[in-house]
């Protein structure tokens, strides 16, 4: 099957399992299992707990799915960058 042929839903990052998979709560509140796509493992894209990602769910079994996005969230943490 294709990227292309997969469906896009947005979610959250619940909890991160072994083996590289996380658990994803989707908007509509639904759980699955997903994996970190080829491209974001290849550049080394880290995903934690709580971010907001892009998941690609195949139309066959809706218990997996693939992470496609990170999307940048605004944590207290980030500062802005200093002033010289």
């Amino acid at each position: 099957m294709a990227k292309d042929d997969l469906i896009e839903a947005e979610g959250v990052i619940t909890d991160i399992n072994s083996h590289g998979s996380f658990t994803v709560t989707l908007e509509n509140g639904h759980v699955l299992s997903a994996k970190l796509s080829g491209k974001m493992r290849k550049f080394f894209i880290k995903v934690v707990r709580g971010d907001k990602v892009t998941v690609g769910i195949s139309p066959y079994d809706k218990t997996h799915g693939l992470i496609l996005f990170r999307h940048k969230v605004k944590r207290p943490d980030d500062r802005p960058p200093r002033k010289k």
